[in-house]
C-alpha cells in the first residue's frame, strides 16, 4: 500500500494537542493539561488552523467557542486517540496481574447495573492494576454504533440493536410493567385495553434505540400515549411513582426499583419478546489476548448471574 501523503506531512503529536484544545477550549488550560509551555501549544494551534483552514477556537468576549468544524472534530479526535492508545498498549504477551490497562465498556444503565459490579469485583481479584471504565450509552451513540465500537473495548446491548459484529451472549431477561403503588386502575394483571388507556414512560425511543417489547405493543395494535421518554432504566421509578403512568422494565431490574418505594410490578397480558443481552466488540479485537481476558471476565460474571 503506498504511503498516505497526508499522514506523511503531519506530526501525529498534533492529535494530542488538538484533543486537549477542543476539550479545554482554552490554550492555557490545555497547555497545563499536557505539561507544555503555552507558546509551544499556541504554535501547535497555528499549525492545526493552517491544516484545517479553520480557526477551530473562536474568541467570544473573554472565552473561546468551538467552530462548527471543531465541534464535529471533537468526537472524531477522541475516537482516534483511543485507537492510537490501543495500538501502542498492545503486547504479544500480556499478564493481567501485572497490567495497568484501562478497558472502556459502554452499555445501558440496566446492563451496567446487572453485570458491572461482578465484573469489577472479579477484575480487582485477578488484576488489581487493571481499571474498568463503565459508560452509560445514549441514543446518539447507538445511532452510530459501528463507529462507537471502533473507539471502545465493548458494548453491552441486546440483540436487535447491533448486527454483523462479534458478540457473546451473557444473559436472558423478560419484561414486566412498572406502575405506581397507588395506581388503582391497573391490577396485578392488566388487560391490553388497560395498557392502551394509560399514559406511559418509555426508554430511549428512536429509530434504532428502542425496547423490543415496546415495538411489540404497537404490533398488537396498541399505540401507547407517551408522556415522557427517559434514557435510563434505573430512573424509571421516578417518572412512574405518584402518577398514572406505566413503564416497561426488565424483570431482573424490577427488585432494585421496587425496593426504592412508590412503585410495584405487574405482569404483561401477553408473551413478551425476551431480551438477550450480549457483549459486542470490534472484529480487530477477536484474537487480542487482552480482550480475550476481558471477555472471560464478563463470561464468568454472567455465569454467576445464572
Amino acid at each position: 500500500m503506498p504511503d498516505d501523503p497526508l499522514l506523511s506531512r503531519l506530526d501525529l503529536n498534533l492529535l494530542i494537542s488538538l484533543d486537549a484544545l477542543l476539550t479545554e477550549r482554552n490554550v492555557t488550560r490545555a497547555a497545563e493539561r499536557l505539561h507544555m509551555s503555552q507558546p509551544s501549544l499556541s504554535a501547535a494551534l497555528a499549525r492545526l488552523r493552517v491544516h484545517f483552514d479553520d480557526p477551530l477556537l473562536a474568541r467570544r468576549g473573554n472565552t473561546y467557542e468551538l467552530t462548527p468544524l471543531a465541534t464535529r472534530l471533537l468526537e472524531h479526535t477522541a475516537i482516534a486517540l483511543s485507537t492510537v492508545r490501543r495500538v501502542f498498549e498492545s503486547q504479544s504477551r500480556w499478564d493481567a496481574s501485572e497490567s495497568t490497562r484501562e478497558f472502556t465498556v459502554h452499555g445501558s444503565d440496566y446492563a451496567l447495573a446487572m453485570i458491572g459490579p461482578a465484573v469489577s469485583r472479579m477484575t480487582s481479584e485477578q488484576a488489581p492494576g487493571v481499571r474498568l471504565r463503565f459508560v452509560p450509552t445514549t441514543s446518539r451513540a447507538i445511532e452510530d454504533v459501528t463507529a462507537r465500537l471502533s473507539s471502545v473495548d465493548g458494548l453491552l446491548l441486546p440483540h436487535g440493536v447491533v448486527t454483523d459484529r462479534p458478540s457473546m451472549d451473557l444473559w436472558r431477561d423478560d419484561w414486566v410493567v412498572l406502575a405506581a403503588e397507588d395506581n388503582a386502575v391497573v391490577g396485578e394483571a392488566p388487560t391490553l385495553a388497560t395498557l392502551s388507556a394509560m399514559p406511559w414512560v418509555f426508554t430511549y425511543q428512536t429509530r434504532v434505540s428502542f425496547t423490543a417489547v415496546g415495538r411489540q405493543l404497537e404490533q398488537l395494535g396498541l399505540h401507547p400515549r407517551l408522556e415522557a421518554i427517559v434514557e435510563s432504566f434505573t430512573l424509571l421509578h421516578l417518572f412512574v411513582a405518584n402518577t398514572d403512568r406505566l413503564a416497561l422494565v426488565q424483570r431482573r431490574l424490577a427488585p432494585l426499583l421496587t425496593g426504592l418505594g412508590g412503585v410495584r410490578v405487574c405482569e404483561l397480558p401477553f408473551e413478551a419478546t425476551p431480551l438477550i443481552e450480549a457483549l459486542w466488540w470490534h472484529p480487530a479485537h477477536d484474537n487480542d489476548p487482552e480482550h480475550e481476558w476481558m471477555r472471560s471476565i464478563f463470561r464468568a460474571a454472567a455465569e454467576q448471574m445464572g
